[in-house]
């Protein structure tokens, strides 16, 4: 993976670049045109939006991955790693693009977070995990409160009940789970030392010690102590992590306008916020689950027609109408969420790429000169 995620560091585009968009577009229309939704319908809808409304919830859009940046700087700054915000939130883009592109959801971006943090300032990986893996505690936290703030909401309404009320106990459940473990890492150093002596061992045995991978444990065992030292200063650090915790809630609070303006935009304001908090939890706590395939698309439009349809069949006379709002707002967020976060994270990466190979060109240029 990490060969791959290099390889998309350097991506060129081509034909095979959206090739996996596409096929999960197909799988998307096919998965609606299969509950009888009319596509025409969709698209006259979408030529008829409030473009104000639409407009906002773009604005919110970009400004939502602007918090999420400057919260990673504030974890970034105290471990003494000094990169400019503007950088911060370039490798921010750079990761959605490299998400969107490479099969390992939520890993591979912040992989290649990592390894531009650690080329502009080397031997910074360590310290750099630890504030990816400090701002993941604080999103499944916040993503968990939400979940039982909303279910609570909808219980009250007596809106949530069946599969529904099933799904969000399990993912509450699961996210508690995995943030336990995650703690549990993060405080166990020798844990952490097992596991990553028995990937390398693993490596060498499969590969039946073909590859020297000394070196690598050597680099490895050096980064996972510099982790684990640098998590444990944000235990006594808590107005960095009170400021890493505000962002990321302005960041969440933002992620939440997108579905409720998108909503107004297409003239259907009864969307409550208690759904909104319910659907955007479990839409985000399964998106972060890495599943071996690209869910960037497809899938994550399937996903979250379905939950919107669970809630919007509730307040429509038919449930062709339901799906066909359910989908025509899922097209329209993901045209916000995705494609243009993915175009945008495409124009960071090639900028980075040009000013790394200026740098080079200017760098030989002194040593020729001397």
């Amino acid at each position: 993976m990490v060969h791959s995620l290099m390889q998309a560091v350097k991506y060129k585009v081509t034909w095979k670049t959206f090739l996996m968009p596409i096929i999960g577009l197909l799988a998307f229309f096919a998965y609606i045109y299969v509950f009888n939704v009319d596509l025409l319908e969709i698209i006259a809808t979408i030529q008829h939006i409030n473009v104000t409304f639409y407009f906002l919830a773009a604005i919110a859009s970009l400004l939502d991955v602007l918090f999420f940046a400057l919260a990673w700087h504030s974890l970034l700054k105290h471990l003494r790693v000094e990169i400019s915000r503007l950088k911060s939130y370039l490798f921010i883009w750079i990761g959605i693009f490299i998400d969107t592109l490479i099969p390992a959801e939520s890993v591979s971006g912040e992989i290649a977070k990592i390894y531009f943090v650690n080329k502009e300032q080397n031997g910074a990986a360590g310290r750099t995990t630890a504030s990816i893996v400090a701002q993941r505690l604080i999103g499944m936290g916040i993503n968990i409160a939400t979940l039982l703030t909303g279910a609570i909401l909808l219980l009250i309404e007596g809106q949530l009940f069946g599969i529904l009320l099933a799904l969000t106990l399990f993912l509450v459940a699961i996210t508690f789970l995995f943030l336990v473990l995650t703690l549990l890492l993060c405080v166990k150093e020798k844990w952490t030392m097992r596991i990553v002596n028995a990937i390398i061992n693993f490596a060498e045995w499969i590969t039946r010690k073909r590859w020297k991978l000394a070196r690598l444990r050597e680099e490895v065992v050096g980064a996972t102590r510099a982790f684990h030292i640098a998590i444990k200063e944000y235990a006594h650090a808590p107005k960095t992590l009170v400021t890493a915790i505000s962002f990321s809630t302005i960041s969440w609070i933002l992620t939440l306008c997108i579905f409720y303006l998108t909503f107004l935009s297409i003239g259907y304001p009864q969307i409550s916020w208690s759904a909104i908090l319910v659907i955007s939890a479990i839409f985000m706590a399964v998106k972060s689950i890495p599943v071996g395939v690209p869910f960037e698309v497809g899938l994550p439009e399937i996903t979250l027609t379905t939950l919107l349809y669970l809630f919007v069949r509730t307040w429509t006379g038919t449930d062709a109408l339901a799906w066909e709002i359910s989908a025509t707002a899922t097209i329209l967020m993901r045209l916000l969420t995705l494609w243009l976060r993915f175009f945008i994270g495409f124009a960071a990466q090639q900028w980075v790429g040009i000013k790394a190979i200026k740098a080079g060109t200017n760098s030989k240029a002194t040593v020729t000169g001397n």
